[in-house]
Parts: structure tokens; C-alpha cells; sequence
């Protein structure tokens, strides 16, 4: 059986590829803990390569059911790198969800650990953010190298580190 963080990503993504319309998932029964407000991010993969993948490191909505229905309809259809996906692949894509733990600021780049926290950096008003256990991001240094990127900040310039756990779902 299904991991119903995981059934409630693709149920979200295949109602609207069939009909478009997003599922309301006030109505369906799910865990107790997925009535709780917390951040995620919904990752989708195909044939093991990144398809889309966007979520919130601070809850945006009512709770985690609503969060996770909101950034599995943004990975699939709105996540800027890739094309919204369509009903001829639905059967080759594979989900995971990412429950977050509210981050933490570090003070040194030695408190990261790529393979237990994610990461937040943030200068102004910009703001890059990379989930724990990227592969091939094996070193708190290429970590925070690839998220200042994203973030388009300079690292001569001044930026805050934060970091998160996440509960995987797959």
C-alpha cells in the first residue's frame, strides 16, 4: 500500500491531468497528522530524474493535506525548469514528500550535514533553499555552493544559513 503523503501527491497530480480540477483534501480520509499546519515539498521524478519539485519551508496553508495538494499541482504544472506534465507519463512518475522541521539558524558551515539537513540561505530579499539527501551533494561545502547559486547571492556577500530535518515520504 501506497504512503498516503505519497497517495495524496499523485491523486492531486492525476485528478487534474484527467479532470482538471484539484481535489479537496478536507473530504478524503486521511492520517491525524496530516490535519496539523507544517511546511513540505513534493518532489516528482521520472525514471529516476528530477521532473519538478517545489514546497514551503513555513506552512502557507490550513494544513499539511492542503500543503501537500498545493506543491504537488505546483511540481507538476508550474515548477519553472520543466513542461506541466501530461497524461501519457503519469504511469512512469514516482513522488516523494518531504514533511519539514522548522529550520534553525547555523553559525558555521560546519553544523550542516547534507545527508541529514536541508538548507536555507538568504541575503535580502533573496532566498535559496536545498533539500537533505541530494545525490551527489555529499559535502556541506558543495551544499551550500549550489544553494547560494540558486539564490543568485555572491558568497563574498553577507548571507544567513539556516538548517531543516524532513520526514521523507516515498
Amino acid at each position: 500500500m501506497d504512503n498516503p503523503y505519497v497517495s495524496l501527491a499523485r491523486l492531486t497530480v492525476e485528478s487534474f491531468v484527467r479532470d482538471e480540477r484539484l481535489i479537496d483534501p478536507s473530504v478524503l480520509e486521511l492520517p491525524e497528522g496530516m490535519r496539523t499546519r507544517k511546511a513540505a515539498f513534493t518532489t516528482i521524478k521520472k525514471d529516476g530524474v528530477l521532473r519538478g519539485c517545489i514546497g514551503t519551508v513555513e506552512p502557507m496553508h490550513s494544513d499539511l493535506a492542503h500543503e501537500i495538494v498545493a506543491n504537488a499541482y505546483c511540481a507538476a504544472f508550474e515548477d519553472p525548469r520543466f513542461p506541466s506534465v501530461h497524461t501519457d507519463e503519469l504511469a512512469e512518475l514516482t513522488y516523494s514528500v518531504d514533511v519539514v522541521y522548522p529550520p534553525e539558524k547555523v553559525s558555521d558551515v560546519r553544523m550542516l550535514d547534507p545527508s541529514t539537513y536541508g538548507i536555507i540561505v538568504t541575503s535580502g530579499v533573496k532566498k535559496g533553499v536545498l533539500l537533505p539527501m541530494i545525490e551527489g551533494v555529499d559535502t556541506a561545502f558543495k551544499q551550500l555552493e549550489i544553494t547560494l547559486e540558486k539564490a543568485g547571492i555572491d558568497p563574498r556577500e553577507p548571507y544567513v544559513v539556516e538548517r531543516f530535518k524532513v520526514m521523507r515520504h516515498q
